[in-house]
């Protein structure tokens, strides 16, 4: 009896970790998409800035015809794309992205209050900001909102294309015609959007996620990892270098810590050894034990 409930309590464990992972990943593409469509229809739109992808298709398309709403439109573009993926890139991801495209079109609709900003450049920039974080909520999970994602994943697969060459194509054709169609003022301040708004969606990709390299060559090595191990509770490797000088072979330490962290390490470093030579990298982004996890779409 004890065997079977035990058998039945890790069943259900085993059930319900998908469902969050579910859950999880709709609250991610609803949230960040109900963000990006705030600054579309309550800035972008009313001030007539383009965005990029199929977004952008969707809004030239909106300003030449003001009778169609952008939701509807970019719902129409994406129906090929969903088939394009769906036989090319993972199900679970298509299936989060079908989620993300119906969500999207139809949320669209909803007008938010137009923010009164007169001046375009600050105007460009919050929308910027707001879509941005949008963006980046939704690429947080597992899945999209449909649109250039995965077209470009497409690319990438097929012909090696990198997705950022793909954006930035996609996303400078849109600019070139939007400044045909319509005036190069506006295509400007657009370019001001895209840049505000790829800064923001990198910020909350990897803000949360942005750790320090440190690289340590010292005499004293094993006595620092030992240190950085016990009081900084960091893991540590030694790396083999050689002193192109001396030709002596040396342990060199290399780590990963946090930017609150970095000060601790260094006076740990220096409380042992002051003539340690110490190197600290940006980093873009740390997947591993305790630092994070690699997505799988």
């Amino acid at each position: 009896m004890s065997t079977l409930t035990l058998n039945q309590g890790l069943a259900i464990r085993h059930i319900a970790a998908p469902a969050k992972e579910i859950c999880f990943n709709l609250m991610l593409i609803s949230l960040g998409s109900i963000i990006f469509i705030i600054g579309l229809n309550s800035i972008l739109i009313p001030k007539g800035f383009m965005s990029g992808g199929l977004i952008g298709v969707a809004m030239v398309v909106h300003y030449l015809n003001p009778t169609l709403d952008v939701g509807p439109i970019y719902f129409l573009l994406n129906l090929p794309l969903i088939l394009l993926g769906w036989l090319t890139i993972s199900r679970k991801f298509m299936l989060y992205s079908i989620y993300g495209i119906v969500f999207f079109s139809f949320a669209a609709v909803y007008q938010a209050p137009v923010v009164p900003l007169k001046d375009p450049i600050l105007s460009a920039l919050l929308a910027g900001v707001i879509c941005g974080v949008g963006g980046g909520i939704i690429l947080r999970s597992i899945g999209s909102a449909g649109g250039l994602d995965i077209l470009s994943i497409y690319f990438h697969r097929k012909f090696g294309f990198r997705i950022g060459t793909v954006n930035f194509f996609f996303n400078a054709f849109i600019l070139l015609v939007g400044a045909l169609l319509f005036d190069l003022e506006r295509a400007l301040y657009s370019v001001i959007f895209y840049y505000a708004s790829a800064r923001m969606m990198e910020a909350v990709l990897t803000g949360f996620n942005r750790r320090k390299s440190i690289l340590i060559i010292s005499k004293n090595a094993t006595a620092i990892a030992d240190k950085i191990m016990k009081k900084a509770n960091r893991g540590v490797t030694f790396l083999k270098g050689e002193g192109a000088y001396t030709g002596k072979e040396k342990n060199v330490i290399f780590t990963v810590a946090s930017l609150t962290e970095l000060p601790k390490i260094k006076r740990l470093v220096y409380g042992i050894d002051s003539d340690a030579f110490l190197v600290v990298n940006e980093t873009l982004e740390v997947i591993g034990k305790r630092h994070g996890k690699l997505k799988a779409y």
